[in-house]
């Protein structure tokens, strides 16, 4: 199939402030509000889950079903599925919607990516996700897979921009190796990119990075009123958890640093009613380990002692590490944002347990390498390596993606 490129960014850009903050529009409100042209008499396809909602709080796909012109064939499901209610890592079955009776197709099972018996009919492909803003999370794989279906099937793809919520302007972590890569390292990306979904369509089609020669038909809804440096509360919108274990803004803010805890044998705290924020095993001396990290640094936040006894949640953690079994460590508390570095304090931490505890941690080492981007960090850390040394590593090459991001960036 001819592949050609159309790239629209709707760039009506107005200038905004701090004090314009609560007046912000999502690409999907100002779809609905000014570009309704774009969809009237298309027969669509919407990538969405339970994130997909206006600042008036409809959902995306019950407006698409009763608008008057437009066909909504089929809606497609990211993890966790449509409704947002499956646990991290479940496989999700094709389905039907019960609020619209439209099929739901997976793209978090069998198939990452829609296949073209998925796309008949369809002429054109909407997508409208809630990111958290780490490479890890796979929302944005599927963007990224649906920028390569538009190039592929020459089906045109709007994505409707969305906050970067832990904000715009946060840079920091390994850039995932071509080693490494994976559904939760799609693209050679750090693991806090600071940008939108909108930004990173764009940076996937103009980087090449969904396959050389191949050019979508892509379209930004860009937002209005969205400031760079700020965080998703400092908005008029309603925090809907984009996962069941990512339950607040602080968890969310947390998560880019905590998430490596999951490539070892260590608790994040899944099967508590505050994961990423308890992190603990039955080996682990809370004291020595927070002498350990204030020695290492870290700023904006308090740690504490705590213990847990990691359970069984149905539809949030279905058989968390220790199930059962109770777990000593730390819990912590940002209080500080600007000060807080959640990937650097995610490397002090692990760096803090294998040099407490170097016979009874365990890595995962292929989870944690894709996670982390890189295996050097892995075997730094082994080698006790000081966390200051392996934060450095880094820097060069962050510096490098830094100037390929300007490109991208639409505020």
């Amino acid at each position: 199939m001819k592949k050609f490129l159309l790239l629209m960014i709707f760039s009506l850009f107005s200038s905004v402030n701090a004090q314009s903050t609560n007046n912000i529009q999502l690409g999907s409100d100002r779809l609905i509000s000014e570009f309704q042209n774009l969809v009237i008499g298309k027969n669509i396809g919407l990538v969405t889950n339970h994130t997909g909602s206006l600042t008036s709080g409809k959902h995306i796909a019950d407006i698409f079903y009763k608008m008057d012109g437009v066909k909504l064939v089929a809606l497609f499901g990211p993890e966790h599925g449509v409704r947002g209610n499956a646990p991290a890592g479940e496989k999700i079955i094709d389905s039907i919607d019960p609020q619209t009776g439209v099929p739901v197709y997976s793209l978090y099972g069998k198939n990452r990516k829609p296949t073209e018996e998925m796309l008949n009919g369809i002429d054109l492909l909407i997508f409208d996700i809630q990111d958290v803003g780490a490479r890890f999370y796979t929302y944005i794989s599927t963007l990224f897979y649906m920028v390569q279906t538009s190039a592929e099937q020459n089906i045109p793809l709007i994505v409707l921009d969305r906050p970067n919520p832990i904000n715009g302007i946060s840079v920091d972590g390994p850039i995932r190796t071509a080693e490494q890569h994976s559904f939760v390292g799609i693209a050679p990306i750090p693991i806090m990119h600071g940008m939108t979904i909108g930004e990173l369509a764009k940076m996937f089609a103009g980087e090449e990075f969904i396959g050389k020669e191949l050019k979508p038909q892509l379209t930004i809804i860009e937002m209005k009123n969205w400031v760079r440096d700020s965080y998703f509360d400092n908005y008029n919108l309603t925090w809907n958890p984009p996962s069941p274990n990512i339950p607040d803004l602080e968890t969310a803010i947390v998560y880019p640093g905590m998430c490596l805890v999951e490539g070892v044998n260590v608790s994040e705290g899944r099967g508590t009613q505050q994961p990423f924020l308890n992190i603990g095993a039955p080996y682990i001396n809370s004291t020595e380990l927070i002498k350990k990290l204030e020695e290492f640094g870290s700023g904006g936040l308090r740690i504490t002692e705590t213990s847990f006894t990691p359970v069984a949640i149905s539809g949030i953690a279905s058989s968390p590490k220790y199930e059962n079994t109770q777990c000593t460590g730390i819990k912590i508390e940002v209080i500080d944002r600007r000060k807080f570095k959640p990937v650097e304090f995610g490397i002090k931490l692990i760096s803090a347990l294998h040099y407490l505890y170097p016979e009874e941690l365990k890595f995962r080492e292929s989870a944690f390498d894709r996670l982390a981007g890189d295996k050097k960090i892995r075997e730094m850390i082994l080698n006790d390596v000081h966390p200051d040394t392996i934060i450095k590593y880094w820097q060069k090459d962050l510096t490098d993606f830094l100037t390929i991001r300007k490109k991208y960036l639409i505020y």
